[in-house]
């Protein structure tokens, strides 16, 4: 806690602070199917305990699936042998909005056991290691609620039921993000893919999401981390800062050393290994990743190492996730 405390006060920690966003890949350790990992709270705690000391993490991570979430609204989730679980088909229509309520978390399964995920391992935290939540950003949710090319639809066509939908998701995604704190969440990770200029541009961005995410964002009582899930961010890295969120997840297509330059001091940085090509690492170039991504974005403090896209896959070898815990050993001790 105090080296990620540290590094987000701008200052050099003893060393870099190492976040391994482990969700999925608990059920490869656990021998079991996604969908049984995912079921029983205690499985989910056991092996975020049995995975900090495998592969030296330096935080936990109670993220489930990002379907989770549309299951509010009764969604189906879809879950492959050896991937994350997918939602299912859209939830409801464009017109269905017109009839759309906040739903109640506690009567939402999946979400409440999260909840008791966290619980427990704030208990064996006990306030030394960071907790992180997650929650989809009322913006980017509707990519699920109604299919990516229907909200496309009703983003560009629709402000008023665009407005509607925004205003319940803010209810929403503040009450479960206030609910994942309360239940010990040390931060919550803000997953907001669709305000990169990859996927909408800036203009559009700015006179819609813009307002979205700095009201839910304020009401947030906690720090926050917003993730464009290895979406661009610098055409909006001042936007994000503006919003209120205190760490930046950095993706893979823009250089860490540029957006290190452009917000010393402002954010915190979280990133940006590669987690695509990880499968394919070998554990000297695990190494060498590491030792680059070090040098170009740590120096002074304001870094946290991890990867680009906020889930280690399925399919990474456990020594490359060995390597690079070695790595941050080696090479991420101050003064870099």
């Amino acid at each position: 806690m105090e080296r990620v405390l540290c590094s987000l006060s701008h200052n050099e920690p003893d060393r870099v602070p190492l976040f391994l966003l482990l969700s999925l890949y608990g059920a490869r350790e656990s021998g079991l199917s996604p969908k049984e990992y995912f079921s029983k709270p205690d499985n989910v705690v056991k092996y975020q305990l049995f995975m900090k000391e495998k592969y030296r993490n330096d935080c936990f991570y109670t993220f489930s699936y990002a379907a989770a979430e549309t299951e509010a609204w009764g969604g189906e989730v879809l879950f492959p042998a050896e991937g994350p679980p997918n939602a299912g088909k859209p939830v409801f229509t464009i017109d269905g909005i017109d009839r759309l309520y906040v739903p109640d978390i506690q009567q939402v399964p999946s979400l409440m056991r999260v909840l008791e995920v966290t619980k427990q391992l704030a208990t064996k935290a006990k306030g030394e290691i960071p907790i992180i939540g997650v929650v989809m950003s009322p913006f980017s949710l509707p990519v699920m609620q109604l299919g990516f090319e229907t909200y496309l639809q009703l983003l560009y066509f629709d402000q008023p039921r665009f407005i509607q939908l925004m205003k319940i998701n803010k209810q929403f995604c503040q009450t479960w993000a206030n609910a994942q704190l309360e239940a010990g969440a040390t931060a919550i990770c803000y997953f907001n893919p669709l305000c990169s200029t990859d996927i909408i541009e800036k203009s559009l961005y700015l006179s819609t999401g813009y307002s979205v995410d700095r009201a839910t964002i304020a009401a947030i009582k906690g720090p926050v981390a917003t993730h464009l899930a290895s979406g661009r961010v610098v055409p909006i890295v001042n936007e994000i800062i503006e919003t209120g969120s205190q760490i930046l997840g950095v993706g893979i297509d823009e250089s860490v050393e540029l957006i290190e330059k452009k917000t010393k001091g402002k954010i915190t940085l979280l990133g940006n290994l590669n987690g695509v090509e990880m499968p394919n690492w070998s554990e000297e170039t695990a190494s060498d990743k590491v030792r680059e991504v070090i040098q170009q974005a740590a120096p002074g403090g304001g870094f946290i190492l991890s990867d680009s896209h906020g889930e280690i896959p399925w399919q990474v070898p456990e020594k490359v996730l060995i390597s690079i815990s070695d790595a941050v050993e080696e090479y991420g001790y101050y003064p870099v």
